[in-house]
């Protein structure tokens, strides 16, 4: 028990968030450990994204409590909290004068403290992140004139560049091609096992999110529906409850992970 309290780098309990009186999340319950990839799923509206707002203290819950290595998020400083944990928005800011090597090396700011300028770690770190995301071809490019698939890859060597010990993501995936698809969440991947990193990342690629991470949580109208594995969480029975469509399920051949087919009605005759 004592390694496994050790291990927990970010937890959610009881959370529950409004806005304007409606309630978009009630009764979230979770824990991210070092190494772990967390999938958050579920239909548009609800509560992923706002999830993550909690998560990572942009939105302060209406109940329930957030803790970071052990420690509720409110108690750190926003300076603490940015060198421990990343987030990569949906559609993230990026300064469109600023050359895509400035950009990542701005996520080292946190880590910096007092310097005024970057050392050789920093620059390192913001290489190996461009890297990572195979955008170092594009260092000197502006970064106002990228494609929006190379703007998300951006975002993530920001945040890769910073090293933090949890990075939560929001749809990392939704700009980018099949090949760039998997290269990312290789990336997240390997950090996980290499750094011991916990990645938390929303998606609504079931297949990539069940191929990908250890864990899946499914949200329905703000409430969870269902926590475990994915062979635990992408059942039909689930599937059709939280999203109202039939799916089939079956083996996808590379890790005998669950597969899902929609199901489509059949044609209309003429």
């Amino acid at each position: 028990m004592v390694a496994k309290e050790r291990n927990r780098l970010l937890s959610g309990r009881d959370l529950s968030f409004a806005y304007g009186g409606r309630e978009v999340l009630a009764g979230i319950d979770l824990d991210l450990t070092s190494g772990e990839m967390l999938g958050v799923i579920g239909p548009n509206g609800s509560g992923k994204s706002t999830l993550l707002g909690l998560l990572c203290g942009l939105l302060p819950p209406d109940q329930g409590q957030v803790e970071l290595m052990g420690r509720p998020l409110a108690a750190y400083r926003r300076a603490q909290v940015a060198r421990r944990l990343g987030l990569v928005p949906q559609s993230p800011q990026l300064a469109p004068g600023f050359t895509v090597s400035e950009t990542v090396l701005a996520g080292r700011f946190a880590l910096m403290g007092g310097r005024m300028f970057e050392n050789s770690d920093d620059r390192a770190a913001a290489l190996g992140a461009m890297d990572l995301t195979d955008i170092a071809h594009l260092a000197a490019r502006p970064s106002g004139e990228l494609s929006g698939g190379e703007r998300q890859r951006l975002a993530l060597a920001r945040a890769l560049a910073a090293e933090p010990e949890v990075l939560l993501l929001d749809e990392p995936t939704s700009a980018l091609d099949l090949q760039h698809q998997l290269k990312v969440m290789g990336v997240l991947e390997q950090a996980c096992h290499s750094q011991g990193m916990a990645v938390c990342l929303v998606s609504h690629d079931l297949n990539l999110a069940g191929l990908f991470c250890r864990r899946l949580l499914l949200l329905s109208q703000g409430q969870p529906l269902a926590l475990g594995t994915p062979q635990e969480v992408l059942t039909p029975d689930l599937l059709q409850q939280a999203y109202g469509v039939e799916v089939a399920i079956d083996v996808e051949p590379s890790r005998g992970r669950p597969r899902v087919t929609l199901m489509a009605p059949p044609p209309e005759a003429g």
